[in-house]
């Protein structure tokens, strides 16, 4: 067995009578027919139904996570389903891109064909994780009749300022990461075994019509029509039913949460751990939940009426983070609440920049002109944007990035100080380039000295003003710029100092400037604002959030297990200068199937000579397939590096079944920077 999960007695009672529905199809309204795989509970009653909507192929890259999620759901009561997306799995079509209109209008018809069956009683509820988080919150803004409730875990309300492509007007490199993710998932044939003796066919048809989805994204640096399509922050109002929004500290969608705390006008819930992009039943590091069960708590109460008063439990509750080594793997820390978003119990503490110092005395400030620009090196032990919080990809000690960056710090602290929210910082700034980046870290000092990063922010000057229409900045004029960092929830303790970090870059979490910038920081008008909270005596009382309950996964057998290392290595010769990244996952056989599969990934991310045209960005993805005599492979790679004026992408896909390669195809593109 791959997985050997404890399941309680009780609950293996109700699984025993959930009936599988391995594969159903349902008809599109072009005629495409989509995969689903369905959880229903014993008994004949129409119930209540829950749909996960993503193209993760339902079969066998997900097939253990969703068998552990929905079985427990059908087990509870409730009609689950898995539908693999139009291109994706065994569904028929091609995916040519994230939340297009096609995929709400498939979305919409699945609903009315979930209603319309026979074991559902016409209520359902949304429910996923970052791809599936995102769709549900855009389907619910469509206001289906069917849909009562959401749940979105690790996903955005707005698809420019919190998603993998930019964060601040930048280009960040999981832009690249993901879309050669997607490069991969796409190029993966259906099950010949579901879809029969058509699965060439279908699988030439995916190869030849899903595109290059880097070329798209670099194509629209700016907040324009194509970002606003699918992010539900253009109109709050339309969602119009109940939302409980989870996320973690490491995970990159953090911020979401918050705003729709704010701008909801639903009843709304949000559960913000320290886990990465994963569920909480399951994620890492620090303190899993019965997630699952807070699930059923929100999904009895507005699909099945139950009155368990979920309605009236706190708006909020977060994981207050205390000062850890990055070798902690448990993130020490303790639940708090606050009953409304934004909380009155926040209260804005500032510090002005000074010569090296944060100062909390104003008639201590000084105007002092710093400059820096900063090698190319800052940036190399902050792991990833959106972080899955394995042992590789979370920020290191950051006194390896310090030396590149100004700091800023307070003195020892004569107590303790906690917040909770968007650290701000404002900078009087200039540079001597028209297009700067500037990159803000938020660390805590330990009396060892060792700095730990607690959120940051970055910012292409260029998008001071305006994310639709940045302009260029003029050489050595001030501006004064506000850059908000991530939502955070953090202890600082009593001698420990806050230490605020400023470089002109952060490579390779986010892609540099055209050329090295220096930037010059005002201190006048400079200062950091933390949102303070203050301690609260009723987070003692909170209700215990339980221990992690699910289904126990399907059977399967490891053939190889997983490899993974996220390593820097430089070149004293050449001063060359790579991060490297694999991230292998484990090769298993699913019993049921007498399926093989297996995933290798490998990424590098490079400089020489501290030389901006040098930087580059390269991904490989390998995806297995075999069951007996069918024996499929896909390779994709995917190398990006640019000039002053121009991205430049190349790409190859290949895809072999068995020894034959039946498809190649490759890309050689240009692509303008337009102030990125």
């Amino acid at each position: 067995m791959l997985h050997d999960d404890t399941v309680p007695a009780g609950l293996l009672d109700q699984l025993k009578r959930v009936k599988i529905l391995e594969t159903v199809w349902i008809r599109m309204s072009d005629g495409c027919e989509l995969a689903a795989k369905v959880w229903l509970p014993g008994g004949r009653l129409a119930v209540p139904a829950v749909l996960e909507y993503i193209p993760y192929r339902r079969r066998d890259n997900k097939a253990a996570r969703d068998h552990q999620i929905h079985a427990y759901f059908a087990a509870n009561g409730y009609a689950s389903i898995r539908v693999d997306m139009r291109g994706s799995g065994d569904s028929g079509g091609a995916l040519r891109d994230e939340y297009l209109p096609q995929e709400m209008e498939d979305g919409l018809t699945i609903l009315k064909w979930i209603a319309a069956q026979p074991w559902c009683n016409g209520r359902i509820g949304l429910f996923g994780l970052s791809w599936g988080g995102f769709n549900a919150l855009q389907l619910a803004s469509f206001a289906p009749p069917e849909v009562r409730a959401v749940i979105t875990v690790c996903s955005s309300d707005d698809r420019y300022a919190d998603d993998v492509h930019y964060m601040g007007g930048c280009l960040l490199t999981d832009n690249l990461s993901w879309a050669a993710n997607m490069f991969a998932f796409n190029s993966c044939p259906p099950d010949p075994e579901v879809v029969g003796d058509q699965w060439r066919d279908m699988w030439l048809d995916r190869l030849a019509n899903t595109g290059l989805w880097l070329d798209t994204w670099l194509r629209h640096p700016h907040r324009d029509d194509y970002w606003k399509q699918g992010s539900v922050c253009e109109n709050y109002q339309a969602i119009q039913v109940p939302v409980m929004a989870v996320s973690g500290w490491r995970d990159g969608y953090t911020n979401p949460v918050f705003r729709l705390m704010e701008h909801l006008s639903v009843p709304r819930r949000a559960i913000v751990g320290a886990w990465g992009h994963k569920y909480p039943h399951q994620g890492g590091p620090g303190p899993a939940i019965d997630f699952l069960g807070e699930c059923l708590r929100w999904l009895d109460r507005w699909l099945k009426d139950v009155p368990n008063r979920i309605e009236y439990e706190p708006r909020l509750r977060a994981w207050m983070l205390e000062p850890s080594s990055p070798l902690n793997a448990q993130s020490p820390g303790r639940w708090v609440a606050e009953t409304e978003w934004p909380s009155r119990r926040i209260r804005e503490r500032s510090w002005s920049l000074g010569q090296g110092s944060l100062i909390d005395d104003p008639e201590l400030q000084s105007d002092v002109a710093l400059t820096i620009q900063s090698p190319l090196s800052v940036g190399l032990f902050a792991g990833k944007w959106c972080s899955y919080a394995e042992e590789t990809d979370l920020p290191w000690d950051q006194r390896q990035e310090d030396g590149g960056a100004l700091l800023f710090d307070t003195e020892p602290l004569s107590e303790d100080i906690e917040i909770l929210g968007a650290p701000v910082v404002e900078l009087e700034i200039s540079a001597d380039q028209p297009v700067a980046q500037a990159a803000v870290r938020l660390c805590d000092v330990a009396p060892n000295d060792r700095s730990a990063r607690v959120s940051f922010g970055i910012l292409n000057l260029c998008h001071r003003d305006s994310h639709e229409q940045p302009q260029p900045l003029v050489p050595g004029e001030k501006y004064l710029v506000v850059i908000t960092l991530n939502h955070i929830a953090q202890r600082f303790p009593k001698g420990h100092r806050i230490r605020l970090a400023i470089s002109s870059s952060y490579w390779p979490l986010a892609w540099p400037s055209p050329r090295p910038a220096r930037l010059t920081i005002h201190s006048k008008r400079s200062r950091l604002t933390l949102p303070a909270r203050e301690l609260c005596t009723e987070d003692s009382d909170l209700r215990d959030l339980g221990s992690p309950q699910m289904a126990p996964a399907p059977s399967a057998s490891l053939l190889a297990p997983a490899h993974r290392e996220w390593t820097v290595h430089q070149n004293l010769g050449s001063n060359k200068v790579e991060l490297r990244v694999i991230n292998n996952e484990p090769r298993i056989k699913l019993h049921d199937q007498e399926l093989e599969v297996g995933r290798e990934v490998q990424e590098i991310y490079s400089y020489q000579n501290n030389d901006y045209a040098t930087v580059r960005g390269f991904v490989e993805q390998v995806r297995h397939f075999k069951r007996s005599d069918w024996d499929v492979q896909t390779i994709t790679r995917t190398s990006m590096a640019s000039t002053e004026q121009f991205f430049q992408i190349r790409a190859t896909l290949d895809a072999y079944d068995g020894d034959a390669r039946v498809f190649a195809r490759s890309w050689d593109e240009s692509i303008p920077r337009k102030l990125a």
